[in-house]
Formats: C-alpha cells, structure tokens, sequence
C-alpha cells in the first residue's frame, strides 16, 4: 500500500477513530473488574459472566469485519457453532480432554471453514454479502439439524469439561465454571483483546479501514481489496468459533440453534448496543446484553419485544450505541470546563 493511501486510511472519517489508548483502556478497565468480580459477587453472576467473555471475544472478531471493513455479515454465529461443535466432537467423542488442543483444532476448523466460505463472500458488499452469509448459516443450521447420526440433531451434542493447562479440576460444574474455567477465559479474552488492539492498529488495519471507507479508491492506490476482506473474514471466523467453544463448556451442550439466524441477530444486536465505531464497543455491548437480557427475561415473558424496542430506540437516536453516548457526555463534559 502506498504512503498516499496510509494517510488517507488515517484521515478517514475520524469521527469513527477514537484515540489509541481509549477503546483499549476502556476493554483493560472491564477486564481488571471481572477480574475482581469473584471477590464480591454470587455464583449466579459468576456463571452469567462466562457466556458474557464468549461473546465478547465472538463480537472482537465481528466488528473488525463489520466496523472496520465494512462487511455485516447475519451469518457470523455460524462460526459460534463450528467452535461448539469441533468442542463437542472432539470432548465427547474423540476422548480429547486438553482445551489447549481444542482451542488449536477449533481455529484449524474455521480456518477450513472460513476460507472457501469467505473467498465467495467477500467479492460482494452490503446486502449482498449479509445475504450471503445468511444463506451459509442456514445450511450449516440446517446440517447440524437433520444429520442427527454425526451432530446429534435437535438434541445437540454433550460437551464435557476439558482439562485446564493439563489439569484436572475437582468438584461440580459450578465450582468449574465460576473458578479456573472464569479465569481461563478472561484471560483468552484479555490475549485476544491485546491481539485484536494490534490487529487493528496495524498497516492491515489501515488498509481495512481505507476500504470500508472507499473501496475504490484503495484499490486504486494498490489495495488489494478482496484478498484483505477475506483476511478479515478468516480471522474474524477464529474469534466466533474460540468464543463459540467457551460457550459451549458454559452451556455443556452444542446446540443447532448456536447457527440459527436469531443467534447471529443477537450478535449484531450487541454490536449496535455498544457501538461499532469503538473497538471497545462490541465488548461493552456483550456485557450490557448479558445483564440486559438477564433482568428483561425475570420481568416479562415478552422479553423479546422489549429487546426489539430497545434497538428500535438506539438505532434512531443513539446510532453510536453506549460508547457514542459516553463519548458525546465525556465531550461536553470537557467543553463545559
């Protein structure tokens, strides 16, 4: 990429890049309160917060696909369900019991996955590519549905706890999520937040952000533009199929309806909750659907109208989401000094 199109990528629609140390601090002040959460907190919200570092490390993947390349993709939990299910396969199955190994063979698999889904879907923008990926996330939806004799069908597949580091950890399910398991995967979350930071702040992140904001003119300046979606793609699928695994040991099951297009609503929904034009925001999105999603449900069985409503509102006055909000009060805040 020529220096010409570098400083363009860096000018571009500056609204949308926060400062360097923000959106990460933001993730760093989250991550050093779940940290701490176990001090203070029930064994409930323990176990409602393992589902929260899943999605979150999910979302981290999505918006560097959706909020710095462009892409929106309605099929992405399709890779939440290959993590779940490579889990499953390889726990209850294969007698593979090292989530160390798992975690290696699950990026393998979406790896696989990804690329060839990837290398036709990102020659298409906008509707199209969100069709398209829609369209694969059916079919994977509709194969761990009816081939029950490999997935399980509707019944899912048991996924067992694997070994932590090589350990085995005593006591139940509860004692395994709320203690090692709730600091292995806020420690995934932390790594992978650090790798996704240096993602993003890289020459490949500048060449993302130079093609979501003018694909032609980037390609005219020596962008090669679907080679670098499709990088996209494949690294954003790693990230939905890591967090995919980690929520399948919190639930204990991998289900079809972890592929189902309401699921990958649910992970736009996030996305537009915390605000995509904020590398932090998908995380905050996760963490404010968690507990949103938590307290609605023990309100009202309508919980999913509420929801629905909730979005309505952000999309017409809040586009930013919770982090354009904190932004624009901090802003007058400092004005007002």
């Amino acid at each position: 990429m020529t220096q010409e199109a570098l400083t363009s990528a860096r000018m571009a629609r500056p609204s949308l890049v926060l400062p360097r140390a923000h959106g990460y601090g933001i993730i760093l002040v989250i991550l050093a309160f779940m940290a701490a959460l176990p001090l203070v907190a029930s064994t409930y919200v323990l176990t409602l917060m393992v589902p929260f570092f899943a999605f979150a490390i999910a979302l981290l993947g999505l918006n560097l696909l959706f909020g710095y390349t462009g892409l929106l993709s309605f099929g992405h939990a399709m890779f939440l369900a290959i993590g779940a299910y490579t889990t499953a396969a390889m726990t209850s199955k294969l007698g593979i019991m090292s989530f160390e190994l798992i975690l290696l063979t699950t990026v393998a698999v979406s790896v696989l996955v990804a690329i060839p889904v990837g290398f036709l879907c990102v020659r298409y923008t906008k509707i199209f590519f969100g069709m398209l990926t829609l369209a694969f996330g059916m079919l994977l939806h509709s194969f761990l549905f009816k081939f029950y004799g490999i997935t399980g069908g509707d019944q899912g597949m048991r996924v067992l706890r694997p070994l932590l580091l090589g350990m085995e950890i005593e006591g139940g399910k509860t004692a395994y999520l709320t203690g090692p398991f709730y600091f292995y995967a806020l420690g995934l979350l932390a790594l992978l937040s650090f790798v996704m930071w240096r993602i993003v702040q890289s020459p490949f992140g500048l060449h993302l952000k130079a093609i979501r904001d003018n694909e032609q003119k980037a390609a005219y300046l020596g962008v090669r533009v679907a080679r670098m979606r499709l990088y996209a793609f494949v690294i954003s699928g790693i990230y939905g199929a890591i967090g995919g695994s980690i929520l399948a040991i919190s639930v204990g099951l991998a289900d079809p309806e972890m592929a189902y297009w309401t699921q990958s609503g649910n992970l736009v929904f996030m996305t537009v909750l915390g605000g995509s034009a904020s590398f932090a925001g998908p995380v905050v999105g996760a963490l404010a659907f968690i507990i949103l999603q938590d307290e609605v449900m023990s309100l009202t069985q309508y919980w999913r109208f509420v929801m629905g409503a909730i979005l309505i509102l952000l999309v017409i006055f809040f586009p930013r989401g919770l982090t354009g909000i904190a932004d624009s009060i901090a802003a007058r805040f400092r004005g007002g000094q």
